[in-house]
Formats: structure tokens, sequence, C-alpha cells
């Protein structure tokens, strides 16, 4: 890699740590062009040219986010040696990445439904895409063993992401009284059971 790839590569990294900080710490009124570039030191015309607008800035920090996410979760199930405890592997790191990572965590929470991921719509659906098809690739075997429900994979995906998801979302917004040990605790198992054959 060339010198000025590498200057480009911690610029774009400056850009989405910074981004990331200030929605942190401002959330999504304060998360503005003009406080990203104060936090980060960079330029209006640097942030165009590396993302092209504040909303391929923003997409490509959800990008980040979403994939750290599904890392994680994906290091955990390819140390699981049976479908449930995959199932539980799943469960357990979204939840530990919540935790561990609340800024990222809220980031992909606060941002799902905004309008500035949809002009990267396409971009997101294909990152998001190459993630899920790694632990459906994990799940098919145990389906067509009769280990997990004969379900089509969008419906496993539901029934596997819909409640963790739902809860580090209540956790997240501090509007509800939601206990993270607590989910670890008795989600994974009740998940499971929703995906064991009839």
């Amino acid at each position: 890699m060339s010198p000025k790839q590498q200057r480009g590569e911690a610029t774009v990294d400056r850009l989405l740590t910074a981004a990331l900080d200030v929605y942190a710490a401002s959330g999504q009124s304060g998360f503005t062009v003009n406080a990203v570039l104060k936090a980060s030191g960079v330029s209006l015309g640097s942030l165009y040219h590396h993302f092209g607008s504040f909303d391929g800035l923003a997409a490509a920090l959800y990008t980040r986010c979403m994939e750290q996410l599904f890392d994680e979760m994906i290091a955990a199930l390819s140390r699981a040696r049976t479908a449930r405890t995959g199932v539980r592997a799943l469960v357990t790191a979204y939840l530990r990445f919540t935790e561990e990572r609340p800024d990222a965590a809220l980031f992909i929470h606060g941002s799902a439904y905004s309008g500035y991921l949809s002009a990267h719509s396409e971009h997101i659906r294909t990152a998001k895409a190459a993630k899920l098809a790694v632990i459906a690739d994990w799940l098919r075997p145990r389906v067509e063993a009769g280990e997990i429900a004969p379900l089509p994979a969008p419906l496993i995906e539901v029934l596997v992401m819909g409640p963790v998801a739902e809860t580090a979302h209540r956790w997240l917004s501090s509007t509800y009284d939601m206990d993270l040990t607590q989910a670890a605790r008795i989600l994974p198992d009740r998940i499971w059971r929703s995906l064991q054959p009839d």
C-alpha cells in the first residue's frame, strides 16, 4: 500500500471514529456534518472525497458497525458444534456486543430507518447479505439433519434476531427496564426452543 493510500485509509478511519463519537455523545440531533468535521479535524472536501456526502459517511459507519456485530456473532458461531450451542452463541454474542459496544449498537439501532441510509440501501443490503450467508451456511446442514425446524431462512433469521434485537433496542433506549444479564440467561434457550423441530 502506498503512503497516499495509507493516509487515505487513516482519514477514513478518523472520520468514521469521530462520527461514532459524535453520535454517541449527541444523538441523532447532534449528528451533523459540522460536528463530525470539528471532532475529526478533517476538511469537508476530504469527507466528500472519501464518502461522496454526509449520508455516504453515515451509511459507511452503519455498515462498519453492522459488520462488527456480525463478525462477533460469526466468530462465536464458528466455535459452536451443535445447533443448540450455535443458536445460543448467536444470541449471547449479540447481547455481549450491545453491552460492550453500546456506541456501535446504538448507531445500528438508531440508524436502521434513517433517511440518510436510503440512498445507500443497496450497498448496505449487499454487505449484510454476505454476513447472513455465512450464518445460513452454518445453519443449513443442521436444518437438513433435522436439528432445526425446516423453516425458510428469513424466518429462522427473524426467530433468532428478532427477540435479541428488540431486547438490545430496549436496553439502549433507556426507556424500558431491560436487564441484559437476565436476557442473556433466559433468551438463548427460549429462542432455541422456537427453532426445534415439532
